[in-house]
Parts: C-alpha cells; structure tokens; sequence
C-alpha cells in the first residue's frame, strides 16, 4: 500500500504546534500495547515538512522503541488555556540527531509552556521539573504528517483537518 502523501502545515498551525502547547506523543507495540510519551518541543521543518519531536531518552524508550519498528506515531497538541487539541499522525517515524538549534528549540518550548501554566495558576519551578532533562538525554523522533485531525473537546471532535498547499506566486 503507498504512503499517504504529505500534508502541508500552514504557518498557523506549525505556529500552535510549536507553542506553549502540552505534546504528548504515542505508538504501540507489536503485540499492541499502548506506547506513550511526553514531548519536550516540536520544530517544523519548512523545507521537508517533517516534523521533530524531543524526548527524555529514559521516559521515551518504549515509545522510541516502538515508533521505530512501525515508523507509526501519533501526536497529539492540546492548548490548556483552551483545550485547542489537534492530532498528527505518521507512518515514517524515526530517530534523528539532535541538530543546531534543537537545545534552544527545547528551552523555548519549556518556557512557552511554563509560561502557559503560569498563567493557570501553577508555578514555574513545578512546570519545569515536569520538563527537566538534561541536555546529552535528549531523544529526537522525526516524521512526515500524513493525517491531521481536530480532537477538541466538543461536536468536532474526531474531524479530520485538511490543510491547504500554499499557492505559487500569480496562481489564480
């Protein structure tokens, strides 16, 4: 069976997916055991689409275990202020180095995060223990979206989210 063909993600959405937003990611075994893990940041890669997603390595073995034998993973980005929530999904999941700029993308994300619960009332040192890891136990997965649903609370819920292809330059 072939691969779905990639979604695009619009700046918008590669913008709330790349907030302050709780990311939780899951997999599953091959005997069909539920893998799941929480995410330290995402980034988007403009130019391949793909995204990257930072684990604690120790909390994240069954997942990157599973993740990779399958390349199946869902993640899942819910905004606690709002419950905004969608969910990505991909078929090609696999581990990547961590690259330039990956550290600065994992601390921007904690204080995004922080910043967020702070807001609702809980208290940065707790928030950043919650994502306390050290640098050199990163983990990265990367993968290409291929499905992207709606999954807030509500009459939608479960709505698959069709993102529009940019349009060339001078198309009508």
């Amino acid at each position: 069976m072939p691969a779905p063909p990639p979604l695009f993600l619009d700046p918008d959405l590669a913008r709330f997916i790349t907030g302050g937003v709780s990311i939780n990611a899951g997999s599953g075994s091959a005997e069909g055991l539920p893998s799941l893990c929480l995410a330290f940041g995402c980034r988007v890669d403009s130019g391949t689409n793909r995204l990257t997603l930072f684990f604690a390595a120790p909390q994240a073995v069954d997942l990157v275990r599973d993740a990779t034998r399958s390349g199946a993973l869902a993640v899942v980005f819910s905004e606690p202020s709002t419950h905004r929530t969608l969910q990505i999904k991909g078929g090609d999941a696999r581990l990547a180095p961590l690259g330039e700029g990956d550290l600065a993308c994992v601390e921007a994300y904690r204080a995004a995060f922080a910043q967020c619960l702070v807001f609702l009332g809980f208290t940065e040192v707790m928030v950043r223990t919650l994502l306390d890891c050290p640098d050199e136990a990163l983990v990265a997965l990367t993968f290409t979206p291929s499905a992207l649903f709606n999954v807030t609370p509500g009459a939608q819920a479960g709505a698959p989210l069709i993102p529009t292809p940019p349009r060339a330059p001078g198309a009508a």
